[in-house]
């Protein structure tokens, strides 16, 4: 389902705003745009996106990165036939229970999707939903996909379970999506979900780094500049970022992750997609997609699959191959943008749905 996905990722800055043919591979600019605090963009031209003004350190709530570990550790294992991901439900279920939530199962022809909300202060404030998809392809144990994904969403909503934010927290658990993103498209086909919905965090795999030359890779053709992390320049072809992917429509969400970097937490690649991917149908291939869809402002944070991890849809993607310093560091950052996003009060150019 990723195989295609980030190799058309890092095109579309080039592409999306003159159409395809306007350039050859040979032309393009160096990719990413150097940003302060260790963060990079991706963008169709960098010169329109300023850098972020300096910004006190945040206290921003700090995850237990046992707990984090744990999750994995219960969750890594197929998760693809009814029996296993039953097994998978129950223990989101009573995670949520544990920290404070009443989580609700939404059964749909194939599947069941996992939910729970925490009211936010301003009943105009809309709500923020972070998400990951549960379930597995046929015999992976899916440690980095998804459950590192999962194991973020349920630490996500420990931590702000009882975080008064003017808007209202929304967690989704998706099943099916590896045959065809069937949990996200049954969320997403009942209105009375989305009425609300001010943002979508979606988690696809983020616990993979690798730190030897040449083990992050791009389209044939394409190169990137190297960058600053939190340690000093990186070079472009270690994976040691996390990518967030998202509509060029919503700006502001792929801004709350360029700001919630902090010192000692891993460089944050953002990626405005223009038109909804239209141009470029292999970048809809997760559970972000259909809310883009339904003209719902989504981002995908991953650690960019199949161009980085040579465990992706197999037997080896366990726990042993998971980067646990990466993986903390990676879950820190959703903490800290869902945070922010949580606590913005909505004015007219907020967000906007369309």
């Amino acid at each position: 389902m990723k195989q295609v996905i980030w190799i058309v990722l890092f095109t579309i800055f080039a592409v999306g705003a003159v159409g395809w043919g306007s350039y050859s591979w040979q032309d393009l600019p160096p990719v990413p745009e150097v940003r302060s605090g260790g963060n990079i963009s991706i963008s169709q031209n960098p010169s329109d996106s300023p850098l972020p003004a300096e910004k006190p350190e945040v206290d921003w709530p700090q995850i237990d990165q046992s707990s984090l570990w744990k999750h994995v550790e219960i969750l890594a294992g197929e998760r693809e036939g009814e029996s296993d991901r039953n097994f998978a439900r129950d223990y989101i279920s009573k995670q949520l229970q544990i920290s404070g939530f009443s989580p609700e199962l939404q059964p749909f022809d194939r599947g069941t999707n996992v939910f729970a909300e925490r009211k936010g202060t301003d009943s105009k404030a809309g709500a923020i939903l972070v998400a990951a998809h549960y379930d597995t392809v046929l015999k992976s144990p899916g440690a980095d996909d998804n459950a590192t994904g999962v194991a973020v969403v349920l630490e996500v909503a420990r931590l702000l379970a009882s975080r008064l934010t003017p808007r209202t927290l929304q967690v989704a658990f998706f099943d099916r999506e590896e045959i065809g993103l069937l949990g996200s498209l049954a969320f997403t086909g009942n209105a009375a979900r989305l009425k609300d919905l001010q943002g979508v965090v979606v988690l696809d795999m983020v616990g993979y780094a690798c730190h030897t030359s040449g083990c992050q890779r791009y389209p044939e053709g394409l190169t990137a500049a190297p960058f600053l992390d939190a340690a000093g320049v990186t070079s472009p072809d270690l994976g040691e970022f996390i990518a967030v992917v998202g509509d060029a429509e919503h700006p502001l969400l792929l801004g709350a992750f360029v700001e919630s970097g902090t010192t000692g937490l891993p460089a944050v690649v953002t990626l405005p997609v223009p038109l909804k991917g239209v141009l470029t149908p292999d970048v809809l291939r997760s559970d972000h997609a259909p809310f883009w869809y339904k003209g719902v402002g989504a981002v995908l944070v991953t650690d960019t699959a199949n161009l980085r991890s040579p465990h992706y849809h197999q037997s080896s993607d366990q726990l042993a191959t998971i980067d646990r310093p990466f993986f903390a560091g990676s879950a820190q950052i959703v903490v800290n943008a869902t945070t922010k996003l949580l606590e913005i009060r909505l004015t007219n150019n907020e967000l906007p749905n369309d």
